[in-house]
C-alpha cells in the first residue's frame, strides 16, 4: 500500500514586505527595531513570516538601505533613494513628485500616496528605478501641507456628512460630524478645514469653516474661486479701521522733504474703467533742448509703515486680484482708490525716477526720490490713443471719459506726441536687443448692471498703451540698475525671467511647423528673433491665440527673488518692479529699500527678503490661477444662453479622451469628447497631434476648423461640451 505524501501546509507571502518593511523603520527613522517588533507591526506571528521578515532585513542590510545598529536591531539608512519634493496630483489620482536636484520626476501609485495631497511637500522613498522610463515610489511623510481648506459641496445625513471635492487634483472627500456642520444646509457649497485623518480613516476629518451658498449662483461661484485659492474678498475691521484713522492730508511739513514738482505739467493714462491711479507721467523741455520725464508712483510707502497691521495684511495679500466682475484690492479703498490714487486736480506724495533724455532717447541724466506732484488730467488710452492717431488736442464724445466733446491743453498733448516718439525708440532698441514682443489678446467682458456678460471683446494693446508701458520699464528697470550696480552689494528685490527651457522650445517647434512657420534656435538671438517673427506672422490668423499661448508656456516663469539673474524676455540685465505699489507688495518693498539706501543704509538680511520674495511669488501665481478661473466662469456663463447657436472653432488641443475647441468669435474653450463622436471610433495619434477615425480614416488636427455647438455647460465644475457638427471645408 503506497503512503500517502504529507505536505506541510504553506504560510501565505507576506505582501509587498519590503516596501513595509522600509515603511516602518523609516516612520521612526530615530528607532532601531528587531524582527519580532517589526512583525508585531505586520500582525503576524507565524513562524514562517516571521522567517520572512528575517531574511529580508538580511537582505535589506546587505543592499546597504537598512544598518544593523546592534545584534539584531535594525534602523533605515538615511537618504537612500529618499527624496523630497513637491507632490502634483494626476486627475486619475495618482502623483508625480518633483524634485529639484532630479532630471525626472517621481511617480507615485494611488495606493502610495498615503494622504498625502496636491501642492504637499513630501519625502519619497524610490523603490523602483527607471522602470519604462519611470522611477516609483511612495510618500513616506508629509513634511508640510499647501493647504488645509477646501471648497466643496456638502451632503448631510443623519449623523454626519460628506464634502465632496470641486477640485479635480483632491481625489478624496471630506468627512464632518454632525457638531462640526454649522449652518450648512444640503448641497450648499462650502469651505471645508481639514482638522485630522485618523490612521484607518478612507478620509480626513474636517469642520465647516464658510457657508459660499448655493453652487451655480453667481456670488457662491465667484466667492468659491477666491475661497479655493485662499485669497481673501473682504478687509479684517481692524485693518479698516487702522487705514481709516491715517492722516491722508498733505501736509507742508512734509512737503519740505521732498522734491516739489507740483508746477511741472503732470497727467495720467490709464484704462476707461480704471479706479486706482499709482502712476502718472510729467514732462517738460529744457533749455538745453533735451526733455525731463518723471515717471511718479503713489507713496504707498509712506503710509504703509512696517509693523503695523495694515503692512501685515498688504504683506499676507501681496497682490490686488482682478476678477472679472470686481478688483480684490490689496489694500483697503481709502488709500488704494483716494490717499495714493494720482487722481486729477489733487496734490499727491510720490515716489518718482526723474530722467533727462535727449531726442534719440538716451538717458542723460537720473534722479530717484520722494516728491509731491499735482495731476494736470487723466485720459483713458481711448483718448490718448486719439490724439496720437490725429495729432490734434480734440477729444470726441464717443470715446471720452465724460462722453462729451472736449479740448485738451495743448500742451499736454504735444507732451503725449513727443512722449510716443521716444517710446518707439526705446522700442525699437529692446527689440534689437532680444526682448521679445508677447502682446496677447485679452478676453474682456462686457456686463449688465447684475454682473451677467452680454458681450465679449478683446482687449489689444495700441500705441497709448505701449507709450505707458515703456516709461514704466525704463524706471524699474533703472531703479534696479540703479541699486545692483552699487558696491559693495546691496540685497533688493529683482523680477528675473530664466531662459526657456530647450526641450520646452523644441515642443513649440514640432507644433507650429503644423502650421507652416519655424523657429531658429542656434543661439539665444536667433530664437528671439524668429520667436517675434513667429508672434507677429500670426497676428489675426485662426491659430494666433493657440501660438501665442503656447509660446508664452514655453517660456519660464518670471518671479521675484534677491538672487538677481536678468529679464530674458525683456531683455533687461537688471528688473524689479517700481512701478504698481498700489496692488504689488514687492513695490512696495523695492520703494522702502531704495529710499533706505538713498539714504545710505547698510545693505538688508538677504534671506529675510527671499522669503518675502517667495511669499510674493506664490501669491501672484494664486491670483493668476483665481483669475483665469473667473474668465472660466464668465466664458461658460455667457455660452449658456448660446447653446443653440452655430461656432466657428480652431482646435486648440488634442488629447486621448477628447479634442479641445476654441471658439473664434469669444475664446470660449470646450471639449468635444471621443465618445460622442458617434459618426466613427476615433483613436489618438499623439505624434500628429490628431484624432483618426478608424472606419473612414477622417483626421481632426490641432489647428483644424471645425464648427461645434454648446452640448453641456456646467458652471459649477467650471466646464464646457460641445457637440462636434463638422469640419469647415465639410460644411461649406
Amino acid at each position: 500500500m503506497k503512503r500517502k505524501s504529507r505536505r506541510r501546509k504553506k504560510s501565505p507571502k507576506i505582501e509587498n514586505i519590503t516596501q513595509g518593511i522600509l515603511k516602518i523603520l523609516k516612520s521612526e527613522s530615530n528607532q532601531s527595531f528587531n524582527y519580532k517588533q517589526i512583525a508585531a507591526k505586520f500582525g503576524v506571528n507565524d513562524a514562517s513570516s516571521r522567517n520572512q521578515i528575517i531574511k529580508k532585513l538580511s537582505q535589506l542590510a546587505a543592499k546597504k538601505q537598512i544598518e544593523e545598529v546592534e545584534r539584531g536591531k535594525f534602523k533605515i539608512i538615511p537618504h537612500v533613494n529618499t527624496y523630497s519634493g513637491i507632490l502634483d496630483i494626476t486627475a486619475k489620482g495618482s502623483g508625480y513628485v518633483i524634485v529639484e536636484d532630479l532630471e525626472d520626476d517621481i511617480f507615485i501609485p494611488n495606493t502610495n500616496l498615503n494622504k498625502a495631497l496636491h501642492g504637499d511637500e513630501v519625502e519619497v522613498y524610490v523603490y523602483r528605478r527607471k522602470r519604462r522610463g519611470k522611477s516609483e515610489g511612495e510618500v513616506t511623510r508629509i513634511i508640510s501641507r499647501k493647504k488645509n481648506e477646501f471648497v466643496g459641496v456638502v451632503e448631510i445625513q443623519k449623523n454626519y456628512a460628506f464634502v465632496n471635492m470641486q477640485d479635480a487634483k483632491m481625489y478624496t472627500d471630506v468627512f464632518v460630524p454632525k457638531n462640526k456642520i454649522g449652518k450648512a444646509a444640503d448641497g450648499d457649497k462650502v469651505l471645508v478645514r481639514l482638522e485630522d485623518w485618523p490612521e484607518n480613516a478612507d478620509s480626513p476629518f474636517g469642520t465647516i469653516i464658510k457657508v459660499l451658498g448655493r453652487p451655480g449662483e453667481h456670488q457662491t461661484e465667484i466667492h468659491a474661486i477666491l475661497a479655493q485659492y485662499g485669497l481673501p474678498y473682504d478687509f479684517p475691521e481692524e485693518v479698516e479701521a487702522y487705514a481709516n484713522t491715517l492722516d491722508t492730508s498733505i501736509q507742508s511739513s512734509e512737503i519740505k522733504k521732498r522734491r516739489d514738482m507740483r508746477s511741472i505739467l503732470t497727467f495720467t493714462i490709464d484704462p476707461k474703467d480704471a479706479k486706482d491711479f499709482d502712476d502718472a507721467l510729467s514732462f517738460r523741455e529744457l533749455e538745453n533742448g533735451n526733455y525731463e520725464v518723471g515717471i511718479h508712483i503713489a507713496d504707498v510707502s509712506h503710509y504703509v509703515q512696517p509693523g503695523t497691521i495694515l503692512d501685515d495684511e498688504a504683506y499676507e495679500r501681496a497682490t490686488s486680484v482682478y476678477l472679472v466682475d470686481r478688483v480684490v484690492p490689496m489694500l483697503p479703498e481709502v488709500l488704494s482708490n483716494n490717499a495714493c490714487s494720482l487722481r486729477p486736480h489733487e496734490e499727491k506724495y510720490t515716489f518718482s525716477a526723474v530722467f533727462e533724455i535727449n531726442n534719440r532717447a538716451e538717458i542723460k541724466n537720473q534722479w530717484f526720490g520722494r516728491t509731491v506732484t499735482y495731476s494736470d488730467a487723466r485720459f483713458a488710452y481711448e483718448e490718448a490713443q486719439h490724439i496720437l492717431e490725429t495729432k490734434k488736442n480734440s477729444i470726441p464724445a464717443e470715446i471720452s471719459l465724460t462722453g462729451k466733446t472736449y479740448t485738451t491743453d495743448q500742451n499736454i498733448a504735444d507732451a503725449v506726441l513727443t512722449l510716443d516718439e521716444l517710446a518707439k525708440i526705446m522700442r525699437a532698441k529692446r527689440m534689437r536687443q532680444g526682448a521679445i514682443s508677447f502682446d496677447k489678446v485679452e478676453v474682456k467682458f462686457g456686463l449688465n448692471e447684475n454682473n451677467e456678460p452680454v458681450g465679449v471683446y478683446f482687449k489689444t494693446s495700441k500705441d497709448a498703451n505701449k507709450l505707458i508701458e515703456e516709461f514704466m520699464l525704463l524706471a524699474n528697470k533703472k531703479v534696479a540698475e540703479f541699486i545692483g550696480k552699487q558696491n559693495p552689494k546691496k540685497t533688493f528685490i529683482y523680477r528675473v525671467h530664466d531662459e526657456p527651457n530647450d526641450e520646452k522650445l523644441a515642443a513649440l517647434q514640432n507644433i507650429i511647423g503644423r502650421f507652416g512657420y519655424k523657429l531658429d534656435l542656434r543661439d539665444r538671438k536667433t530664437t528671439t528673433k524668429s520667436l517675434n517673427s513667429l508672434l507677429k506672422d500670426v497676428q489675426g490668423k485662426k491659430e494666433q491665440n493657440l501660438v501665442d499661448t503656447l509660446a508664452i508656456r514655453s517660456m519660464s516663469k518670471a518671479e521675484y527673488t534677491t538672487h538677481n539673474i536678468g529679464h530674458y524676455g525683456l531683455a533687461f540685465e537688471y528688473y524689479s518692479h517700481f512701478t504698481s505699489p498700489i496692488r504689488r507688495y514687492p513695490d512696495v518693498m523695492a520703494h522702502r529699500l531704495l529710499q533706505h539706501y538713498l539714504d545710505k543704509g547698510k545693505s538688508v538680511p538677504e534671506e529675510e527678503y527671499e522669503e518675502k520674495c517667495n511669499h510674493s511669488s506664490t501669491m501672484e501665481n494664486l491670483a493668476a490661477s483665481a483669475e483665469r478661473d473667473s474668465i472660466k466662469f464668465m466664458q461658460i456663463k455667457f455660452m449658456q444662453d448660446h447653446k443653440d447657436e452655430r461656432f466657428l472653432g480652431v482646435i486648440s488641443g488634442v488629447t486621448e479622451w477628447g479634442i479641445y475647441v476654441e471658439i473664434i468669435s469669444n475664446k470660449c474653450e470646450g471639449m468635444v469628447r471621443l465618445k460622442d463622436m458617434s459618426d466613427d471610433h476615433y483613436i489618438f495619434d499623439q505624434d500628429e497631434y490628431a484624432v483618426v477615425g478608424q472606419m473612414t480614416k477622417k483626421v481632426y488636427q490641432l489647428g483644424d476648423e471645425v464648427y461645434v455647438k454648446v452640448k453641456h455647460a456646467d458652471l459649477i465644475k467650471r466646464h464646457l461640451d460641445f457637440t462636434l457638427l463638422g469640419s469647415k471645408e465639410d460644411m461649406a
